[in-house]
């Protein structure tokens, strides 16, 4: 009965995440699907499943139930006398499913064909991990592996003649003792820092953050996936800088001009500080419409790039986001100083539909 109940459970999980991979381009845009999220978990509405239910059969003669009824008797579930008019649509069943962020990790990376990270360079901490590698003879009963034991003590006793298969019993003695060894060996475990900046002056109204929010949970999904631990930064900008937490970061709306330069120099202060780059692997995100304050501010964050932040990260990222406020100057600006450096990836997110594309720039290389 259980085992049943497992298959089921297992089928069922398999029907979910292959109604997410069939309307993925759909879910990656949708807020719904971020609106709910536990530690380990994401709940998503799923309207495509029809909840299980009893239908029953057309009334193939007369009568209610058991015996005969009377003309014009109403059945439970008629149309019967009342007030208003009847719809001619079916009702919309949702059903809220969890799926683990390990799952929604998989089904992105196999969507959008994701290259698994590699840790660049020596940015890896070195723990020591137990690995168990054979059976020895002597050990503590904690590890007593128990079906080997079993095993040594069934073979002895059929080959001294004294097991009963009428009286199946099998007893351990001492000489039929397995236990678990094993062994300490370093495994590396790679740490990230993901660092999202974000322009908060007038220009980015709520449907450009409303993006930003969407692309940064898919990369923040992803990146999970292949790190050993994770931590995130958060850098709001207009005139000047500051950090914020993750709420804060996405209901902010202040108005002003806007200095770039001001988010990399405190971005660049928290990597200096908190991020030795012999422990860390140090992602910067940022999102803006484009707008700078002046050309001069412009050729000074392409300075900070160049000799202060590239030499330190896995890749900087930038997504312009399409505003029509913004004049989108700065990807330009950017193009046409890191044309052929692979640790500078730009992004145009013109609408919620190219996020799905933004993505797959960002995260297509494998860095």
């Amino acid at each position: 009965m259980i085992l049943n109940i497992k298959q089921d459970h297992n089928r069922f999980r398999d029907i979910v995440k292959g109604k997410i991979r069939s309307n993925f381009k759909k879910f990656i845009s949708n807020s719904d699907m971020i609106g709910k999220r536990e530690k380990e978990f994401v709940t998503i509405p799923m309207p495509q499943i029809e909840i299980p239910h009893f239908q029953y059969g057309p009334k193939s003669s007369g009568g209610v139930g058991q015996g005969e009824g009377d003309q014009g008797s109403p059945v439970q579930g008629e149309p019967q006398d009342g007030a208003g008019q009847a719809g001619n649509a079916p009702g919309e069943h949702m059903l809220e499913v969890e799926l683990a962020f390990e799952e929604l990790a998989e089904i992105l990376g196999q969507e959008l064909q994701l290259p698994r990270i590699e840790p660049r360079g020596s940015k890896q901490i070195r723990a020591l991990k137990t690995k168990y590698t054979g059976l020895h003879n002597v050990g503590p009963d904690s590890l007593r592996h128990f079906k080997t034991t079993y095993k040594e003590a069934l073979k002895r006793q059929i080959s001294s003649g004294t097991y009963n298969p009428d009286d199946p019993r099998v007893i351990p003695v001492r000489k039929d003792m397995r236990y678990r060894s094993y062994k300490y060996a370093e495994k590396p475990e790679s740490n990230a820092v993901i660092m999202y900046m974000m322009d908060v002056s007038g220009s980015m109204g709520d449907e450009q953050k409303e993006i930003v929010r969407l692309e940064t949970f898919w990369i923040h999904t992803w990146l999970k996936s292949q790190y050993k631990e994770i931590e995130t930064r958060f850098i709001i900008h207009d005139a000047a800088a500051r950090e914020v937490d993750e709420e804060t970061f996405f209901r902010t709306r202040e108005s002003g001009g806007t200095l770039i330069s001001s988010a990399y120099n405190l971005a660049q202060k928290i990597i200096d500080e908190d991020y030795p780059i012999s422990e860390w692997n140090i992602y910067p995100f940022h999102f803006s419409d484009g707008d700078n304050w002046s050309g001069e501010d412009t050729r000074y964050c392409l300075e900070l790039l160049k000799e202060r932040m590239l030499p330190l990260v896995n890749m900087f990222c930038y997504g312009q986001v399409e505003s029509k406020y913004g004049s989108g100057q700065f990807i330009k600006d950017l193009e046409k100083d890191f044309n052929q450096d692979e640790r500078v990836i730009l992004s145009r997110i013109d609408s919620r539909d190219a996020i799905y594309q933004s993505i797959k720039d960002f995260l297509g290389k494998g860095k």
